[in-house]
C-alpha cells in the first residue's frame, strides 16, 4: 500500500484558475505490491508517465496547484472510473455490457500493463481492489474536486489541465505526406471538455515552444475529462500527451540528455496556459 494517495504543491497565492494534474507519474510501487507481480520492478512501469510531474513542477510557482498521483497505474488508474471493474481480474465482479479498456486489461485495477503484459498470475479478491480504490482512488478524485471547487469559488472557473505521456511509437503513424508527426496531443473530447478559445490558447502556447501539436486523435481524452469537463459550467479539462522520446529513454526509464532542456520548455508552456486563468485575460465564467 502507498504512504499517501497523492501529493499536492500549492503556490504562495494562487492567481490562476488553472491547475495542473498528473495522474498517472506515481512512483511508489511497494514492496507489496512488487511481490504480487509477475513482472520485475523494471517491466512493471511501463504504463507510467515517468517524470511527467517533474516537468510541470514550475506550476505552484506561476500561481497554479500541481496535483500528483503517488501510487503508480499499474496500481490504480486514476483516470479511469471507480466502476470500471475488471472480471478477469476481480474475483465477485460480474461483466455488465462492452467496455473496451475493461476488455483489453486496463480497468480501473489494470490487469495488464503496456503491450499487453499481465501483472499477475491469477485473480485477486473483490475486498482487496475496494481497499485500493479507497486508499487512493476516492482521496485523488476528492482532491481533485476540492481544488476545482475552490477555482471555480474564488476565479468563477477551474481550467484542469490533465498532463500525461505517450510512447513515441503512438502517434508515427500519423506521419504522412512529409508532415512529421506530432509530439504533443491535446484531447477535449472534440470540444464536449473544454472552451474552443481555451483549447486554442493552450494549442497556442505548445506551438510557441516550437512543438508540433494534434487534436484529439489518438487520445481525445479519457475518464477525467469525461467527468470533470463541463464548459457550461465554467469548468474546463483539457487532456495533454507528451511524447516521451522529447525527455526520456523508453526503454531504460531513465531521463536523457535532453531532460533540462525540455522541462524549461514546458515551463514556459506552463507560464502561458496560467495566463490563461488569471482574471484579466479570463472569459471563461459560467454563462
Amino acid at each position: 500500500m502507498v504512504k499517501a494517495a497523492y501529493s499536492l504543491q500549492v503556490p504562495s497565492t494562487r492567481s490562476t484558475s488553472v491547475i495542473f494534474a498528473s495522474p498517472h507519474s506515481g512512483r511508489d510501487y511497494g514492496a507489496d505490491f512488487l511481490a504480487s507481480s509477475v513482472l520485475d520492478a523494471q517491466r512493471v512501469r511501463s504504463s507510467e508517465d515517468a517524470f511527467v510531474d517533474q516537468l510541470f513542477a514550475a506550476a505552484p510557482d506561476l500561481g497554479a496547484p500541481l496535483l500528483a498521483a503517488n501510487a503508480p497505474r499499474a496500481y490504480v488508474d486514476l483516470n479511469r472510473g471507480v466502476d470500471e471493474l475488471d472480471p478477469a481480474l476481480i474475483r465477485g465482479v460480474t461483466r455488465t455490457g462492452h467496455n473496451p479498456r475493461i476488455s483489453s486489461g486496463l480497468g480501473v485495477v489494470p490487469r495488464v500493463v503496456s503491450n499487453g503484459q499481465a501483472i499477475y498470475r491469477g485473480k485477486m479478491a473483490y475486498q482487496t481492489a475496494q481497499q485500493r480504490l479507497a486508499d487512493v482512488w476516492h482521496p485523488y478524485h476528492a482532491m481533485l474536486q476540492s481544488l476545482l471547487d475552490e477555482s471555480r469559488a474564488q476565479f468563477g472557473a477551474a481550467v484542469l489541465i490533465d498532463c500525461h505521456s505517450m510512447p513515441h511509437e503512438a502517434v508515427q503513424g500519423l506521419a504522412r505526406g512529409g508532415k512529421k508527426a506530432p509530439q504533443i496531443v491535446l484531447g477535449d473530447r472534440y470540444g464536449a471538455s473544454a472552451d474552443s478559445a481555451l483549447m486554442a490558447g493552450v494549442e497556442a502556447a505548445f506551438v510557441a515552444a516550437g512543438l508540433r501539436v494534434a487534436r484529439n486523435a489518438p487520445f481525445a481524452g479519457a475518464y477525467i475529462t469525461q467527468h470533470y469537463g463541463r464548459p457550461s459550467r465554467g469548468q474546463h479539462v483539457i487532456q495533454i500527451e507528451i511524447d516521451r522520446a522529447l525527455y526520456m529513454d523508453e526503454a531504460s526509464i531513465i531521463p536523457h540528455a535532453g531532460f533540462d532542456a525540455f522541462r524549461a520548455q514546458i515551463t514556459q508552456v506552463v507560464a502561458d496556459i496560467a495566463a490563461l486563468g488569471r482574471p484579466i485575460a479570463q472569459p471563461l465564467a459560467a454563462e
